[in-house]
């Protein structure tokens, strides 16, 4: 079978930090291959390069045997026929889907833009998706999932005849899901080339035709996913056997005390009389689709939405919670799903903003003591593993994986007792996930509680004590480990009736 892509000994450094060691690897014409390896392991950079975003580095690309090296994008998009749907997905929220869509290469008609040619093009093409909005609708309506479903759809307007997918399901409901991998098949059996990223191995059991492994910029493997195990990918990810799904090894901490109280919570047109409450020393699961209402109900303990409704408790007392500022006072602190927006200063290096909510700490006399920053960065950079492990290193140039590490570091410094994890391991890898399974662990062992809100049922049944499950803005049902079973969680996840209404 003809290569559509191949690269031959790219290498590629940034200052201090080398990222890919001579990597050669073929990508054959019509083909699903499957990109993997951990965060920091250089996929990123090698899809960067293809696409024209790299245009310095040595060794040589080639797309149906001809040598091409884009200078960007534009280029890489026009003359190469090389789209890329990113995991964080830019949407112009002032525009419509259309122009989103289309945007920079707008069908005209004299010297003005041709919307009806333009919007049933787009149109065609969400049907085609299975998406319920339109061209002519506005991007600000829509969910994480349908912008990504968008950044999907501007692909297949480009015509393009390599796709690279970077997570592209990890902002998408199952329906969603089930719809780009009928489109994966479709473009697959029309013979355009699909390069996949993915940290989700069941995806690459169940699409990917082979896998290419990178570890510390190096290409490790190229394996035949029908003659492999999910044990042998992860093996060759990360060096060693590592365990992908989550697991209790140590013993339960949850106490009796409730530290957190939540009663008739509601925000308007997000959420509805919610209740719930999380102990000491317990690890608190919340599931459900997305869109369920999970996220908005953590942001609005956490103070960042305003609720129309309810109260929260903290130990048993009401708590005044309208701010961030004031949800640090009562101890709750919150690692956000939106990392890149809300979880970090994109301005900050590793040191400002793993101090970034513990700045207090670091005062003396009214100054910033740097010194006792930095070394405060340094500790957890260790403690967490983080890589690059450099205190000056731009955070928003990390890998996602590193750069949830580091929004972990920013509040472990500081002094809270509730912690609430929105999708902790979205975007991040299988060693990864480890480590910070083993850190809810260690939290609660230390006496702190944790609420983690996760999309991963296999997670979440792993980790938690609880488990409460959310469907349209609403609890649908509280479950004990007993219940833990996925077509039970998937059924009140859904709108099934809790035990107590069966």
């Amino acid at each position: 079978m003809k290569d559509a892509v191949e690269f031959r000994n790219i290498s590629k450094h940034f200052p201090g930090v080398r990222v890919l060691n001579n990597v050669t690897l073929s990508i054959r014409k019509g083909e699903v291959h499957a990109l993997l390896g951990e965060n920091g392991a250089g996929k990123s950079t090698l899809l960067n390069i293809l696409h024209g975003v790299y245009s310095e580095y040595s060794g040589d690309v080639f797309l149906d045997g001809q040598k091409v090296c884009f200078r960007n994008p534009h280029e890489a998009i026009a003359d190469g026929k090389i789209s890329k749907v990113h995991q964080e997905t830019n949407i112009i929220r002032d525009m419509t889907v259309g122009q989103n869509v289309a945007l920079g290469y707008e069908p005209r008609k004299g010297a003005f833009v041709n919307y009806p040619e333009l919007n049933q093009t787009v149109n065609q093409i969400l049907k085609r998706l299975k998406c319920r909005f339109r061209g002519e609708d506005s991007a600000a309506i829509l969910t994480a999932g349908e912008m990504q479903m968008v950044a999907i759809a501007k692909a297949l307007f480009h015509k393009a005849n390599v796709i690279s997918l970077d997570e592209p399901t990890a902002s998408l409901t199952i329906p969603e899901t089930d719809a780009l991998f009928q489109i994966i098949q479709e473009l697959k059996a029309a013979g355009m080339t699909i390069i996949y990223v993915s940290h989700r191995l069941e995806e690459v059991f169940r699409i990917c035709d082979r896998a290419t492994i990178l570890r510390d910029g190096d290409c490790v493997a190229t394996l035949e996913v029908a003659e492999t195990t999910r044990e042998e990918i992860i093996r060759y990810m990360v060096g060693r056997n590592v365990s992908a799904i989550a697991s209790r090894l140590q013993e339960r901490r949850a106490q009796p005390e409730k530290v957190l109280e939540v009663k008739h919570l509601s925000c308007a047109g997000k959420f509805s009389d919610v209740s719930f409450y999380l102990r000491k020393g317990e690890i608190l699961g919340f599931s459900g689709l997305v869109g369920a209402g999970r996220t908005e109900v953590m942001r609005t303990v956490f103070g960042a939405d305003r609720a129309s409704g309810g109260e929260v408790l903290i130990h048993g007392r009401p708590a005044r919670i309208r701010s961030s500022q004031d949800a640090l006072r009562c101890g709750i602190g919150l690692l956000p799903e939106e990392r890149k927006t809300q979880g970090f200063n994109t301005f900050f290096d590793n040191t400002g903003n793993i101090a970034l909510a513990s700045l207090k700490r670091f005062l003396r006399l009214g100054f910033v003591q740097e010194d006792r920053k930095l070394s405060n960065c340094k500790k957890f950079m260790k403690t967490l593993n983080i890589n690059p492990p450099r205190p000056d290193f731009l955070t928003r140039n990390m890998s996602g994986g590193n750069q949830q590490k580091v929004i972990l570091a920013k509040w472990l410094s500081t002094d809270v007792e509730i912690l609430i994890f929105d999708e902790p391991t979205k975007g991040v890898d299988v060693a990864a996930k480890a480590e910070i399974y083993r850190l809810l662990e260690e939290l609660v062992a230390q006496g702190k509680s944790v609420i983690v809100v996760s999309s991963e049922l296999p997670e979440v049944m792993g980790i938690s004590d609880r488990i409460y499950v959310m469907c349209e803005g609403q609890i649908t049902a509280e479950l004990e480990p007993a219940d833990f079973k996925e077509e039970l969680l998937l059924n009140y996840a859904m709108g099934g009736k809790d035990h107590a209404e069966n």
